[in-house]
């Protein structure tokens, strides 16, 4: 069979799933699974189960509708979820054996993570509320534009937009009184909560200093249902999420760390005890990061596995991201870890049997866009449960991507993968386009990303790379570029491009091309205006000053801080020194600048005032441009804007690269 080049439009031809969770009596599991439509390019999605004796899952909801989040109630009888199939994100439930679902909450703002109670009486989950607003909408309510009034430094937020006042708060449904409670108050926000195995208490995370405005922090806090009591753990020196409580109530297993790196920290897994306070950090001399920071571009609002404790409470799981690899992984109470799975791929997700020892993960590489796989730890067996895109991957043909090893003149190791051309011939030259990943302190991997698999079915080599402030090569080496953007980093990438460009002969140096977003888009910016070696750029959600970068930004007034160590009021020429527009003049380069209307992370006036600029001094630039378009565009923003998006830049390194 011969198979196609993969398309822009095959983002349509994806299935992703996600979110599994393993029933009660450890025999099936239920899961989330995610489509475009065909017909109205909008995303769509269904609960599926599957059961563990059978081949193939069955789809238990249906309809152009989005159903996600399923939450098995503690005596297997009932499945709760989230749907918007009422308008608003609401919860609903329907009984294990099938059946038509009903509605169970109302909320003005909808609902997301819930969470049932041990005992199975309560549903938690989380809302947005303004101070002294109902839970409940009023359908007569008509709705009007009024103007906002701020007082806040944390007013907006990326995908949030302006806060309108709004905290999230949690809330506690009684099932059987049919009532519901808002358990937190305040100008703050509530998040990542777990249940106490008495279904007394709820430990969860939140800033709550009087400070909030000022501080990067989060703290655990217990509440106790019955008497409102809110408990501090932490002590507001940190990042304290995703907590979960021991089989026995003694401990509470969390993620987090000191913010001694400021946002380039690696995480770590702790223990605190919810009577002394005492906290341990027990993955201390483990250089790794903790949790999954590998980028794709599919795999959009994937919910973050948190840590998982045995039957025995003598080991926590996690998920961490190493070289290029997110694995799963045993911790014991000494510290000692155990790698349960680590291979040349990603988990993206897992849920886990204490009784039968069992895990179901979700695992994506580069060939594959993700399946459900079991892994039975005392057998130490892996066992493939679903194959979702076998008919999209019999059809198309894939690159695989090839490691590459250079090193800096200073001797660090970079890493990173190559991909060939679809069509590739021994003999003939290619054009080739180097990828630069945001963050920068994430990490490039071994999973399917279909921008890269698109750049190499239209006849480029593809390029990308973790250079120094990446996350995956330790605590040194993500902290690496702080203070130095533009400097060290940017030469890892030119290191990078030296060494293919020396190693293989079937790419033409002649002909290269540079593409990336957020802290990519900073960094093409920045490469453009150090040298020409690039004859075609596409710059993406991008950074282009700082100064201004501080003040529009839903995390400027922190992030330079961070990043590059000061402020526009201490120190501003040490911001423009970084910033790309003041080396404006040398650009040459072909460059299309993209851009969504509603990103708040790097707000669009980013890329305008480059466009600007290289209009003015008529270097050849062109700015496409989003409508309602937020930072996460080439993950989770329309589809009909994603393809488009891709054709765009397509089509600008054809023109630059192969005319």
């Amino acid at each position: 069979m011969n198979k196609r080049p993969i398309t822009a439009d095959d983002l349509t031809r994806i299935r992703i799933v996600k979110d599994p969770q393993l029933a009660v009596d450890g025999e099936k599991y239920a899961f989330v699974q995610t489509i475009i439509d065909d017909d109205d390019h909008q995303y769509y999605s269904h609960i599926f189960i599957h059961n563990l004796k059978d081949d193939i899952p069955v789809q238990w909801t249906f309809g152009k509708v989005n159903d996600h989040s399923p939450r098995w109630s503690p005596d297997g009888s009932e499945i709760a979820f989230v749907s918007n199939r009422s308008g608003v994100d609401q919860i609903w439930a329907m009984s294990a054996l099938g059946g038509e679902p009903r509605q169970i909450t109302n909320v003005r703002h909808g609902v997301k993570d819930p969470l049932w109670s041990p005992n199975g009486r309560y549903l938690l989950f989380t809302t947005s509320l303004a101070a002294d607003e109902s839970l409940t909408s009023d359908q007569s309510e008509a709705k009007k534009e009024e103007p906002i009034y701020i007082e806040k430094l944390k007013y907006k937020s990326d995908g949030r937009d302006l806060y309108n006042q709004r905290r999230f708060h949690l809330v506690l449904y009684d099932l059987k009184m049919n009532q519901m409670e808002v358990l937190t108050h305040g100008d703050f926000d509530h998040h990542s909560a777990d249940w106490s195995p008495d279904s007394r208490q709820i430990v969860f995370s939140a800033n709550r200093d009087k400070d909030e405005d000022y501080k990067e922090t989060l703290d655990l806090f217990i509440i106790d249902t019955e008497t409102k009591d809110i408990v501090k753990l932490t002590d507001s020196t940190g990042v304290f999420t995703m907590a979960v409580w021991s089989p026995d109530g003694k401990q509470i297993a969390c993620f987090g760390h000191e913010l001694e790196y400021k946002g380039a920290t690696l995480n770590q897994v702790w223990l605190v005890n919810p009577l002394s306070k005492e906290r341990t950090c027990m993955t201390l001399k483990w250089d790794v990061q903790i949790g999954d920071v590998t980028l794709g571009d599919v795999r959009a609002s994937q919910p973050a596995p948190k840590p998982i404790w045995s039957k025995d409470q003598q080991h926590i799981f996690f998920t961490a991201s190493d070289h290029g690899n997110t694995g799963l992984y045993q911790m014991d109470m000494h510290g000692e870890i155990k790698t349960i799975h680590e291979e040349e791929n990603h988990v993206f997700a897992s849920t886990y049997h204490p009784e039968r020892k069992v895990f179901v993960v979700g695992i994506s590489d580069p060939s594959n866009p993700g399946d459900f796989f079991k892994i039975n730890t005392v057998e130490e067996r892996k066992v493939r449960l679903t194959d979702v895109n076998a008919d999209f991957l019999k059809a198309v043909h894939l690159s695989i991507p090839e490691p590459i090893t250079a090193k800096a003149e200073d001797g660090w190791e970079i890493n990173g993968w190559i991909m060939r051309p679809a069509n590739f011939e021994e003999g003939q030259q290619y054009p080739m386009v180097l990828e630069i990943h945001g963050g920068p302190h994430v990490m490039y991997g071994n999973t399917f990303f279909h921008e890269l698999q698109l750049l190499a079915a239209s006849g480029y080599v593809v390029l990308y790379t973790n250079p120094r402030g990446s996350h995956g090569y330790g605590q040194t080496y993500a902290d690496a570029c702080r203070y130095d953007y533009g400097g060290k980093d940017y030469l890892d990438l030119m290191t990078a491009v030296d060494y293919v460009t020396d190693q293989f002969d079937f790419i033409d140096d002649t002909r290269l091309g540079v593409t990336g977003g957020s802290y990519g888009g900073f960094m093409t910016n920045w490469i453009l205006g150090h040298t020409n070696r690039f004859k075609a750029a596409v710059t993406d959600r991008s950074i282009s000053n700082w100064t201004s970068f501080y003040g529009v930004s839903d995390i400027g007034h922190y992030f330079t801080d961070w990043e590059l160590g000061t402020n526009i009021v201490e120190d501003p020429e040490k911001l423009w020194q970084h910033s790309p527009i003041r080396y404006a003049k040398n650009i040459n380069t072909p460059l299309l600048i993209m851009h969504g209307e509603n990103d708040m992370r790097c707000p669009i006036e980013q890329g305008e005032q480059l466009y600007t600029t290289l209009k003015h001094l008529q270097k050849p630039v062109a700015f496409l441009r989003f409508p309602e378009t937020s930072h996460e565009l080439s993950r989770s923003g329309p589809p009909s804007m994603r393809i488009a998006r891709l054709d765009h830049m397509l089509k600008w390194f054809h023109t630059h690269l192969f005319s």
